[in-house]
Parts: C-alpha cells; structure tokens; sequence
C-alpha cells in the first residue's frame, strides 16, 4: 500500500515531519512505550518522596473524581487540560511551584493511565525527572495513604 493511500484510508497515525508515514498504534502499545521511557513510582514511595521535599505530587483528576474520592494532602491540583502551562518553568502561566526543568514532578490521575500520557509531554518540556503513579490516586488510597 502506497503512504498516499495509506493517509487516505486513515491506516496510519500521521507523519513525523519527515515525510514518513507513521504506522497506526492503539493505545495499550502506545501506553507500553510511553511508560518504557521512565521509571513509574510506587504510592509509598511517592508518598516518602513527597513527605521529604524531593517531589512535587500533581492530581489531575477532573473536579468530579476528587469530589467523590477525596484529595491527597499537599498535591497540587492541576486540571489535565493545564498541566503544561502551569508546570512549563519558561511559561507565562506557571505556577510558583514549577521552579526548574530539573523539578520531580509525580502526576497523579484516577488510575494511572492518563498521568502516563501526561508526563510524556512533560518530557517534551524538558521535565525529564516527571513521572507518574503506578495505579493512580485509587492506588494512593488503597495503599492506606492520606486521603482528605
């Protein structure tokens, strides 16, 4: 199959600037390549890291889900949709919090798969120390951490 046909069928997933076409990946792949370019962190080391100034815990979990289940004392709430201005230390829209690239951010969602899409774009900043939570917040919980 030729790459026209292949973008006009919607086989692939798109170029990468180089006039390639790049094959088509669902999201159990894309999720298995994201995590292989970093290391995941546990809820009681997160907790540990946290607890002694070494990482900065970020919950981007929508309003609903926090709501319901409660908050993880001291993480920083940042809506996903706003994770990378606010944590961007070269943005106009960072947070106080978000001092240096070599900052160790842990991103937190509901069960640990939207934080991991998250922190491959804060790679893409230059966060290289971000990470997320294997599990995620239910994780968190389930481990007996702090919840408020």
């Amino acid at each position: 199959m030729s790459a026209t046909h292949e973008r006009a069928s919607g086989a692939s997933s798109g170029g990468d600037g180089s006039g390639r076409v790049q094959r088509a990946v669902g999201i159990d792949e894309l999720l298995e390549r994201v995590r292989a370019g970093y290391e995941r962190i546990e809820p009681q080391e997160a907790y540990e890291a946290a607890r002694d100034g070494d990482a900065l815990l970020v919950d981007i979990r929508y309003a609903a889900l926090r709501e319901r289940d409660g908050l993880i004392p001291d993480a920083l709430v940042v809506e996903r949709n706003e994770l990378e201005w606010r944590l961007d230390p070269q943005g106009s829209h960072r947070l106080p919090e978000a001092t240096s690239h070599a900052l160790r951010v842990v991103v937190i969602c509901n069960e640990g798969y939207a934080s991991s899409l998250a922190v491959q774009s804060l790679h893409q900043l230059g966060l290289h120390r971000a990470t997320d939570l294997v599990g995620g917040f239910q994780a968190w919980r389930a481990a007996g951490l702090p919840v408020v």
